[in-house]
């Protein structure tokens, strides 16, 4: 069964049945968007066989579609720092911790004004190295990063 839904005059949300809901950041790359979303299902649908376990994949994936957490159109520093890392750790589980750069989650996180946002986003990339959930891609022009039992090569 799919319910009617539309959104409201300022993108901001969809209403579905009567009930309203945050709307995706309309400025995430498409590939991006893809993946996060794919990311976004396969969590909802783990919840059927992992149970509770797989929520925290689920809210991770809406905060870096921009459903939860800030609001996306009323960005803040600490903000922008939560949604890349929800981001990173999302893309990461995508790809099988393969490699995510840095400008994919500035995009992700910062929309038109993405590059303003590349510098915030190596910051939480250097500040999350020392927790060793994220390795740094050797020999790239950019900073990118993997999971430790990524290839990284990607």
């Amino acid at each position: 069964m799919n319910a009617e839904h539309r959104y409201t005059d300022d993108g901001r949300y969809i209403v579905v049945n009567g009930r309203r809901w945050r709307a995706t950041d309309p400025e995430i790359p498409p590939d991006i968007k893809s993946e996060l979303v794919g990311e976004l299902m396969r969590a909802r649908r783990q919840i059927k066989t992992a149970g509770d376990s797989a929520r925290p994949r689920v809210h991770e994936a809406k905060i870096a579609l921009g459903e939860r957490g800030e609001p996306w159109w009323e960005p803040t520093d600490e903000g922008r720092r939560r949604r890349a890392e929800a981001t990173i750790n999302a893309l990461l589980r995508v790809r099988d911790g393969g490699p995510v750069c840095a400008s994919e989650v500035a995009q992700t996180v910062g929309g038109a004004g993405w590059k303003s946002c590349e510098s915030l986003v190596e910051a939480v990339i250097r500040d999350r190295q020392h927790t060793q959930a994220w390795v740094p891609c050797p020999s790239s022009d950019e900073m990118r990063v993997r999971s430790p039992s990524g290839d990284g090569d990607g």
